[in-house]
């Protein structure tokens, strides 16, 4: 299996500035997370940035760098650049690793390459995980999914999906035994060909709605599969505290 780990990573977070360049031990935020993706089975690894900043320091750390656009509306805008620049053929497959997943474990990143590449009717692959109880259920910020029996994904959802009727009949919010809902985890593979088509899909009402851009590949007839994790993974950084966390962790292995 050959796929391509691309990291996005931009400088304008609101609850975080500057944090692909948040120090963790010594290097970068954005470094950690490559070096966690090059410990998968990638055949290259590279960072794709709109700031010089960041390019400057992955390359300072014997990374690859690519400088892109400060207009992409998304991450997945982005890796369509990228992957242009690197003239990848259609065929291929890249992993989108966010720059903030400073421990993300590099089996997953090859999972969810393996998935789609098992899976030639499909243009993406994802990864979900079992929900953890009925609050993550009814929260709306835990985004759900359900598959069919193939492992493709048939709709993501910040509603509790699917709706167990008798369980909930009395207003009490509880997870149903055996309820097949799945709690998503934004790790994504792609082939470079939807890439490329993607800048042009226009956004329609269920992303709009949702607010959840894997819905525009859906509404478009896209195939996404989904490989099902045992367990869920370590969560990325969003805020100070956040960042506080990974820093221990990492202080703990050295």
């Amino acid at each position: 299996m050959s796929f391509i780990a691309l990291i996005p990573a931009r400088t304008a977070s609101t609850r975080l500035p500057d944090k692909p360049l948040a120090d963790i031990a010594g290097k970068p935020m954005v470094v950690r997370t490559a070096e966690r993706a090059a410990q998968s089975g990638a055949a290259r690894v590279y960072v794709a940035t709109d700031d010089v900043r960041v390019q400057r320091a992955a390359q300072a750390h014997g990374l690859e760098a690519l400088m892109t656009r400060g207009d992409h509306p998304t991450g997945t805008d982005r890796l369509a650049e990228a992957v242009d620049q690197l003239g990848l053929p259609d065929d291929a497959i890249v992993v989108n690793v966010q720059g903030d997943e400073p421990l993300i474990e590099p089996g997953l990143i090859d999972a969810v390459a393996a998935k789609l590449q098992a899976c030639p009717e499909a243009d993406i692959a994802t990864c979900a995980c079992p929900l953890a109880d009925a609050e993550a259920l009814f929260n709306p910020n835990v985004v759900k999914l359900v598959c069919a029996a193939d492992d493709r994904a048939l709709y993501f959802s910040r509603a509790p999906i699917p709706w167990a009727r008798d369980a909930l009949a009395s207003g009490e919010r509880v997870l149903a035994d055996g309820l097949p809902a799945w709690h998503h985890i934004g790790l994504y593979a792609y082939r470079v060909s939807f890439l490329r088509r993607y800048p042009a899909l226009p956004q329609g009402a269920l992303e709009r709605f949702e607010s959840l851009e894997q819905l525009r590949a859906m509404e478009h007839g896209h195939v996404i599969v989904v490989h099902l994790a045992s367990h869920p993974p370590a969560a990325g950084v969003d805020t100070p505290a956040d960042l506080e966390r990974v820093r221990q962790v990492y202080a703990g292995q050295t």
